[in-house]
């Protein structure tokens, strides 16, 4: 949500003329609805697994995370929130299928309701990627917005990697 708020106000702040203003703000308006009280939702899978909120909000973030997030929002608020376009993409391009999280489930043994972000995910994202990609095709961009989608994709991939391994080594 922060992210995405900070998105919409930078996209608020853009020139009359930037072309892409007004519509990125619309994108991200809804965007921001459609990312409601998702945190609390994986606050409470968490829960689940027996692991106490309040230990996961006083956690200083990773590096990896730090640096997953920290880059979206220089690029929102230093050059352009067309950039976070690139995470959305990535973030919400892939959702978890029924059949993956079904295999989740049955590996790890945890509880069906610690899996209720993944199961929401995988209703919800398909609609929202179908929406991001006709909001991407629909704008007029040129080849240096192309730029920031792409580098912001690839570092959100790079850098979401990497957070991940950092939990599987803390395993």
């Amino acid at each position: 949500m922060p992210l995405t708020e900070a998105a919409l106000a930078r996209s608020r702040e853009l020139p009359n003329d930037d072309p892409l203003a007004a519509p990125l703000a619309s994108y991200f308006e809804e965007h921001v609805d459609e990312e409601l009280d998702h945190d609390e939702t994986l606050l409470g899978d968490l829960e689940q697994l027996g692991i106490d909120r309040m230990t996961v909000l006083e956690r200083m973030p990773s590096p990896a995370v730090a640096s997953l997030v920290g880059s979206q929002y220089y690029w929102i608020l230093h050059y352009h929130p067309v950039a976070f376009l690139g995470y959305v993409a990535l973030m919400e391009g892939y959702p978890p299928t029924p059949e993956l999280i079904e295999t989740l489930i049955e590996r790890t043994g945890y509880p069906r309701e610690a899996f209720r972000t993944y199961i929401e995910h995988a209703e919800l994202d398909p609609g929202h990627r179908d929406r991001l990609d006709r909001t991407v095709d629909s704008l007029p961009l040129e080849a240096w917005h192309e730029t920031a989608l792409g580098i912001s994709a690839i570092s959100t991939a790079a850098l979401a990697a990497r957070s991940l391994e950092e939990i599987f080594d803390q395993r």
